[in-house]
């Protein structure tokens, strides 16, 4: 049995939906962010040590953190060839690339923006509010808003060359990229400017197992 120790509005929503496309059997521990500072709660630290979620855990006493590797570990135990490539084929070099981009090139600029638009809303006097607004727009106009469009236009492109992003065929590395491109529609302007990026969305949106998903894990910020 697999435990997922689930954060609302997180990243674990989409190890959820692997596990309801994989047909696995799994129990949900919920957690909830809090209200001001938007952490999650210390309990999750009884977890792993760094308190932060996805965490999946398994009767056997293994502890998995970072969603990339709880996609590609439950992938290769339990997959049974489903989603991921054929080993050494040219769908599986993509695979293995769109599952380290989403964290580690498209999560960054759009994590900036988010604590750049807090710090700009933030209480503080108001003598410092010009200054912490003039700071918050230029990295936003010359650094954060740049790199958003261009990996944007980027991961559009890439969506004309096949339906999804390592192939024809749904994968892992879709499911990692599923929260980007939501958090990209919500906070870093992906429109129907990019119609293919909008159309993996509801192609991802529509799917059975993740509908089941969101009904287990719970209100899910990113889609309100």
């Amino acid at each position: 049995m697999l435990t997922v120790h689930h954060l609302n509005n997180s990243r674990s929503q989409r190890v959820l939906w692997l596990l309801e496309e994989l047909g696995l059997p799994y129990e949900i521990v919920h957690y909830q962010r809090d209200a001001k500072t938007m952490l999650a709660p210390p309990e999750l630290r009884k977890v792993h040590p760094l308190g932060k979620s996805p965490v999946v855990t398994t009767d056997d006493g293994l502890v998995l953190a970072e969603s990339g590797a709880i996609i590609e570990t439950i992938i290769e135990r339990f997959g049974q060839g489903r989603l991921a490539p054929a080993s050494g084929s040219a769908e599986a070099v993509r695979y293995r690339y769109w599952l380290h981009f989403a964290e580690g090139s498209a999560m960054p600029p759009l994590l900036m923006k988010l604590i750049f638009d807090k710090i700009e809303s933030s209480d503080m006097p108001f003598f410092a509010k010009p200054i912490a607004k003039g700071i918050a727009d230029k990295a936003r106009s010359r650094f954060i808003l740049p790199n958003i469009a261009s990996q944007l236009d980027f991961m559009e492109g890439e969506l004309g060359k096949s339906e999804w992003f390592a192939g024809d065929a749904l994968t892992g590395a879709d499911i990692q990229m599923s929260f980007p491109v939501e958090a990209a529609q919500v906070r870093g302007g992906l429109d129907a400017s990019r119609p293919k990026l909008m159309a993996f969305l509801e192609r991802i949106h529509a799917r059975p197992a993740y509908q089941r998903a969101l009904e287990r894990g719970g209100p899910y910020g990113l889609l309100s």
